[in-house]
């Protein structure tokens, strides 16, 4: 038997690669199918099924690309309905892998097709189970992305600590739990850095699975919970009816555009994206043009703010292009018009306009703070519970766009995040909606807590 776990941190997403006796199966692949067909030949082995916990809602998947190059077949657990061939499972059904076993766990709560599958190895122990978002490394899936469904936030919370009791606590403390996400992920509120675990430990350390009634559950679990990105009901519509293949949308999107052909597509409705680094982006862009560097988590974050239905247009460092078209396309975002062939210096040689942003270091921003300043925090709401600079104000990024109204054009705002990349993110929309007296706090309150400045716990986030 042979497992491993296929991490890729920009989407904090985990897919498996299982085998056994030459016969290998897929769980939760990404769009790009080539890793997964790669490690097969390599090993010499054939993949015969692609297992999916749900209809995914923050990333388009691989599997109907994937069983339409292996002739694998697709498994979904109870109640999933596709537009495509599928084998939709019962209940505690099980699938033979060589000489190993995967069970269904239908583990409605998540979305209501969600279910684990359950390893049984060749001695017949149940050895770990792959839970999707049903079940994460400290937190559990969020209960709001059920596609077309009447049920509330409540109602999905309700049944998710049932299946939680029912059919994951019930496990062997050392069963191995795989789950799907790690942190930064927005499928659940705060995953834990860790991207396996035990069932013993979560049981210990997990808030979800400790004693309590459904209604403290689900108190517990909604609480907080914020809005999922806009993005999410799209890809989980994309996963659940299908998709165009990953080379043709990688041939039509990667399209270099001269700078003539580049000002053309330039006009009403097109999303400038600039993929650069933020250190890079601050220095020069095209106006009008919102920052969201690969060095990051840049797929979701293009999720969270850009309309994935918007044609865009991107600037990218050279050699990087094919890399930002195939991670907007891991997300969904296809209208993708080209990009500026030489990138920013091609703009820059024109002799084009060019905007900056003013950065400072959080020294610099330490001996100009005055009391009146207004400072505006962008970090989640579990990052502020751990203390903010006093009068600032809160507003996370995944909401920034629509709480700008609230905000004074004609004021000076300091912005920062945790580190300085959604910072950047902030600024280079604020820029675009015309607010120009703003300053970028490089590091973010990483480095701000090195200066000293004083903090304060916020009485309400």
């Amino acid at each position: 038997m042979y497992i491993e776990q296929l991490y890729t941190g920009c989407l904090a997403e985990a897919a498996y690669y299982i085998e056994s006796n030459g016969e290998a199966a897929i769980i939760d692949p990404l769009r790009e199918t080539t890793p997964y067909i790669e490690l097969a030949l390599k090993r010499n082995a054939k993949i015969k099924y692609v297992f999916e916990t749900h209809f995914h809602a923050d990333f388009v998947s691989g599997h109907i690309d994937l069983a339409r190059k292996t002739g694998a077949a697709i498994v979904f657990g109870p109640t999933a309905e596709t537009d495509f061939d599928s084998i939709i499972a019962k209940d505690e059904e099980v699938f033979t892998i060589g000489t190993i076993k995967l069970k269904v766990l239908h583990t409605p709560g998540h979305t209501m097709e969600s279910s684990c599958f359950l390893l049984i190895d060749e001695a017949g122990k149940n050895n770990a189970v792959f839970t999707g978002d049903t079940l994460f490394v400290g937190d559990v899936g969020r209960p709001d992305l059920a596609i077309k469904s009447n049920l509330t936030r409540e109602d999905l919370a309700g049944l998710l600590y049932e299946s939680l009791n029912s059919k994951i606590k019930v496990l062997e403390d050392e069963v191995i739990v795989y789950p799907a996400h790690g942190a930064g992920s927005a499928c659940g509120k705060n995953i834990g850095k860790e991207t396996f675990s035990t069932i013993g430990v979560q049981k210990k350390m997990n808030y979800a699975l400790q004693p309590m009634t459904k209604k403290e559950f689900v108190d517990a679990v909604v609480d907080g919970l914020s809005d999922p990105p806009k993005y999410f009901f799209v890809d989980a519509m994309l996963n659940k009816k299908g998709y165009a293949n990953i080379e043709d949308v990688m041939t039509k999107n990667t399209l270099p555009l001269s700078i003539a052909e580049f000002e053309k597509e330039m006009g009403a409705g097109v999303t400038i994206l600039d993929a650069r680094d933020p250190d890079a982006f601050e220095k020069g862009y095209i106006p009008g043009s919102i920052n969201i560097g690969l060095n990051g988590q840049y797929a979701p974050w293009v999720g969270a703010l850009l309309d994935a239905h918007a044609p865009l247009l991107f600037i990218a460092d050279e050699g990087k292009e094919a890399e930002a078209v195939l991670r907007l396309a891991r997300v969904g975002y296809e209208n993708v018009h080209g990009f500026l062939q030489g990138g920013i210096t091609t703009w820059k040689n024109a002799g084009h306009p060019m905007d900056v942003i003013d950065s400072i270091t959080a020294v610099e921003f330490n001996n100009r703070l005055q009391n009146d300043d207004n400072i505006i925090d962008v970090r989640k709401k579990g990052e502020v519970e751990g203390g903010m600079i006093e009068n600032a104000q809160h507003i996370c990024l995944s909401g920034f766009q629509d709480e700008l109204h609230t905000l004074d054009k004609n004021k000076h705002y300091y912005i920062h995040c945790a580190g300085g990349y959604r910072s950047m993110m902030a600024a280079s929309i604020m820029k675009q909606r015309g607010y120009n007296n703003i300053t970028n706090v490089k590091g973010g309150m990483t480095k701000i807590k090195e200066t000293g400045i004083k903090l304060v716990m916020p009485a309400v986030v």
